[in-house]
């Protein structure tokens, strides 16, 4: 019998292009087995993976149980439906800011301005609403000026590098502030994000064309962003927007029950729908494919478990049954979904994917195999900081308002931390979107845990940290059985 690969993945960048462009000559080429593995066959193979030191997300998962049961025990409130639904709005701002990150993690690279982009991104959205689209009245001429200027810059450096999507929308954002768009809701969160694909963009040419360590450049960016946060807003000061009531049910709103039910029949019938169809469709063409049994096990089990979570969160949760009302799905559940799905679907099924983890994997042989490295190396950085300025869209929405320590303190600091925990490599060429929603409960349920708990802020961080670093240490092994594995 012909012995299936562990992954139907090609070796190099140059495999990964020809693959991308012929498939069909892909599987001639290169030989790949179109063997399907039988149900035994399948399980053996995804240990004797594990052994290898494939763990993936594995770690961070059996982390979460862990820490959901040791919660559990110690506090009563832990395990309540209340608590675990809220669970979700506070970390999601952390959350999709992580997802970002991936991206950029991804090429072995680092953003530490994320954070403080996604403050300043957000700083814009309340100043543009607050003062009915008036920038130019509440910022001062200069600094209007300045900022007209500086989204200019950003479109023309993407242009340059022929990052349509960036420039594009760097021109919207450039538009809305200097014509003076009346303030609307839905306005101010297409400013945002416009305005963090801009710092997005300026990031990823300092990095691809000048030649700077993303490190380098991204820590002196964190404290520019830090100071333009500190000039919008005030030393002290503070922009609500809690009179929005779009802005502010970002994080602190409900889908309805009905809404919630049909949030259920698109996104747990969706994803069954797709994936048996693709599972179905590789098997008629003879493709290396899961067996079938378990493919029709987890579409079930998720389906399952995704009815059981939303018949929870219908049930009125309000402390206070008889006043207040409190049910439904949260809307930052499926803002986390669509971006999740959105990020998997590009890194997973697109050719810009491909290119992202062949150079990654190694950028000198993705040069060799014809990719514009120095255009993925920007685009990274221009998709890590739009996805973190929805990521401070959901940050402000939750606390109400916008302050110069928005995205500051440890928000960096936690996203980093989720991806890595999630199972993304900080050495690049491996992690999922994925794996920053998994990493970024895992810090959630710590963060609220040690609340209920009552331990100092002090206490919290040492957990935090400890459990990164554990992450980290996780990768660092596995990439070391991984290399001794193959030898």
């Amino acid at each position: 019998m012909t012995e299936t690969p562990a992954k139907n993945e090609v070796g190099t960048p140059a495999d990964a292009l020809a693959q991308t462009q012929n498939p069909t000559a892909a599987i001639t080429d290169f030989g790949i087995d179109t063997t399907s593995m039988s149900t035994g066959e399948a399980v053996r193979d995804y240990f004797a993976r594990l052994r290898a030191g494939e763990l993936g997300a594995l770690p961070s998962l059996f982390g979460l149980l862990v820490l959901v049961i040791l919660f559990s025990a110690l506090s009563d409130n832990f395990f309540t439906l209340a608590n675990i639904a809220n669970v979700f709005p506070q970390g999601a701002g952390v959350i999709i800011i992580a997802m970002g990150i991936v991206f950029v993690l991804l090429l072995g690279e680092i953003d530490l301005a994320a954070g403080v982009a996604s403050g300043t991104a957000a700083s814009v959205m309340a100043l543009h609403y607050v003062h009915a689209g008036n920038l130019l009245g509440s910022m001062g001429s200069g600094v209007f000026i300045t900022f007209i200027a500086v989204l200019a810059v950003a479109m023309l450096l993407s242009a340059y590098q022929r990052i349509w999507v960036g420039a594009a929308l760097s021109l919207i954002g450039l538009l809305i502030v200097a014509i003076g768009v009346p303030a609307n809701a839905w306005l101010e969160i297409l400013l945002a994000i416009c305005v963090g694909t801009a710092i997005g963009c300026i990031t990823g040419f300092l990095v691809s064309k000048i030649g700077m360590p993303s490190f380098v450049v991204t820590l002196a960016l964190f404290i520019v962003w830090q100071g333009v946060l500190l000039q919008f807003i005030g030393e002290g000061g503070t922009i609500g927007i809690t009179n929005s009531d779009i802005l502010y049910k970002i994080a602190n709103g409900n889908l309805n029950i009905l809404g919630s039910w049909i949030f259920f029949l698109v996104a747990a019938g969706g994803f069954a729908v797709i994936t048996l169809l693709s599972h179905f469709k590789r098997l008629q063409r003879g493709l290396v494919v899961q067996p079938t049994a378990l493919m029709m096990i987890k579409v079930g089990a998720l389906v399952v478990l995704s009815a059981l979570g939303t018949w929870l969160l219908t049930i009125n949760r309000s402390p206070n049954k008889a006043v207040v009302t409190i049910e439904g799905v949260p809307y930052v559940i499926p803002i986390m979904l669509v971006l999740l799905v959105a990020g998997t679907y590009v890194l997973n099924r697109t050719r810009y994917g491909r290119y992202v983890y062949a150079v990654g994997g190694n950028k000198e042989a993705a040069r060799r195999a014809g990719i514009d490295v120095p255009k993925i190396r920007a685009s990274v950085f221009v998709i890590g900081s739009a996805i973190a300025a929805i990521g401070g869209i959901v940050a402000a929405s939750k606390v109400g308002s916008v302050s110069p320590q928005s995205g500051g303190l440890n928000t960096l600091l936690f996203a980093v931390g989720s991806a890595v925990i999630g199972g993304t490599s900080l050495f690049g060429g491996k992690g999922r979107v994925a794996d920053a929603v998994v990493g970024g409960l895992v810090i959630a349920v710590v963060i609220n845990g040690l609340g209920l708990l009552k331990q100092p802020a002090a206490v919290v961080n040492i957990i935090t940290g400890l459990v990164l670093l554990l992450a980290a240490t996780v990768d660092a092994l596995s990439r070391r059985r991984a290399a001794a594995s193959t030898r």
